[in-house]
């Protein structure tokens, strides 16, 4: 798969692209009229986050408050922290000189609410081995011009059990806007992801539900991912249902980091990628409004098409076990794929459906052979059920590592007439 994937990034494409930029309508609020917060009420916050006591409560009242060092809540249960709103309480970490995050959670039970927070020089708010933690109205974001300098995530639970994002905002992160990574029993719903590389992820967890969001103008909308190497491996059950995955057409702008296991996973997606399942177990993707994303509606994808070591101990890089059903799909006739990244090159030039048409679906065909001989049995239970599939667009590739073998094929029938039932049971964060 190198070779397939070096061919296509010496690929010219000698063509005039013409498209509307996305929707510049962008949430933001107006902070220059919040109050500026003292330096010595800045302090009593930083003390209050290291002094809470469990089954406590952090009042952040309303103004801007500029920090210099990190707010780091450590090994603490059933703590509350509160602001006065999104638009009311704001925390810069534009001046932060040391540390990554701008807001670290350990613990327990944790809730945070109503407030925002700017310019981390890494992650917005990162929680970390904590067993319930909601989110809940969090804006997180950075005001820099150059995003490639911006932090990595905006919101980001990772190794966390029961995690609750709702009514959350997150944008311009050179990475994933909304990142749940390694974790278990988690509903992301009723958010805003925009602006950045990837709008909201979903990555090596089991039993998450992502509903009722919106990702637009980011260059992946939503994404679902299974990465070797990492301290969980395999996650499966995730059920993305009720979204609108709407004009994710940005630029990629996330930074290269090596070319080791994973290198940056999230460099290879190309800008107007609507959802994209990768080596992803049990997704069921439904209901959903996937409208002018000008690569590809729904990619369904196997590691191998990264170019990266494929082997990791109890890891499989196929997708397996995948149900994408009665969403609904638009395009614009104006839009080609875009040819900024090798997957956008295949889709561009290889599609079944003619040079330069966008897809709403794709799948790379890549199939595990030691479960079926030909792709026509459908070993990896890749199902397919959208109202009118003779009206849209999908293809299906056949790779190899030699360029003069990739082929494609409109003929969706092989991954008809099958289901895949995915369960979930989000029953236990009903409260949080």
């Amino acid at each position: 798969m190198r070779n397939f994937l070096t061919y296509l990034a010496g690929l010219s494409i000698p063509i005039l692209i013409f498209s509307c930029g996305s929707s510049t309508n962008e949430q933001s609020f107006d902070t220059s009229k919040l109050v500026r917060i003292s330096p010595a009420e800045v302090d009593k916050i930083v003390e209050a986050f290291i002094m809470a006591e469990d089954s406590s409560t952090i009042e952040i009242p309303a103004g801007f408050y500029e920090l210099k060092t990190q707010l780091i809540l450590d090994n603490k249960s059933a703590v509350r922290i509160k602001g006065a709103g999104m638009d009311q309480t704001v925390i810069s970490f534009r001046n932060l000189k040391s540390g990554g995050e701008g807001v670290k959670i350990v613990g327990n039970n944790i809730i945070i609410e109503d407030l925002s927070i700017e310019d981390a020089p890494g992650d917005g708010i990162k929680a970390q081995h904590t067993d319930g933690i909601t989110f809940r109205r969090i804006n997180v974001t950075w005001t820099n011009g150059d995003k490639s300098k911006n932090g990595t995530y905006a919101i980001y639970p990772v190794q966390c059990k029961n995690v609750v994002i709702d009514e959350c905002i997150a944008s311009h992160s050179k990475d994933a806007g909304i990142y749940v990574g390694q974790s278990e029993n988690i509903i992301v719903k009723n958010s805003l992801a925009f602006g950045n590389v990837a709008g909201i992820e979903i990555e090596n967890c089991d039993n998450a539900e992502v509903f009722g969001n919106i990702a637009r103008n980011n260059s992946g909308g939503i994404l679902v991912f299974n990465l070797p190497g990492l301290p969980k491996s395999d996650g499966k059950g995730t059920k993305i249902y009720d979204n609108d995955v709407i004009d994710n057409n940005h630029e990629n702008f996330a930074t290269p980091i090596g070319d080791g296991p994973n290198g940056n996973t999230v460099t290879m997606i190309p800008p107007g990628s609507g959802i994209v399942l990768l080596a992803a177990k049990e997704v069921e993707v439904y209901g959903n409004r996937i409208h002018r994303n000008k690569t590809t509606g729904v990619a369904i994808a196997n590691y191998q098409i990264t170019g990266f070591p494929a082997e990791a101990p109890n890891w499989s890089p196929y997708s397996t076990n995948i149900y994408v059903h009665d969403n609904q799909y638009e395009r614009n006739w104006y839009q080609f794929p875009d040819f900024s990244r090798e997957l956008g090159k295949l889709i561009l030039v290889y599609n079944a459906h003619g040079f330069g048409k966008s897809q709403d679906i794709i799948y790379d065909g890549i199939w595990d052979e030691n479960l079926g001989t030909s792709i026509d049995s459908n070993p990896m239970r890749i199902c397919i059920q959208e109202p009118g599939m003779e009206n849209l667009r999908f293809t299906r590739f056949f790779l190899t590592d030699g360029e003069e073998n990739i082929d494609s094929f409109k003929d969706y029938q092989p991954f008809q007439n099958c289901k895949v039932e995915v369960k979930t049971d989000i029953s236990s964060l009903a409260g949080l």
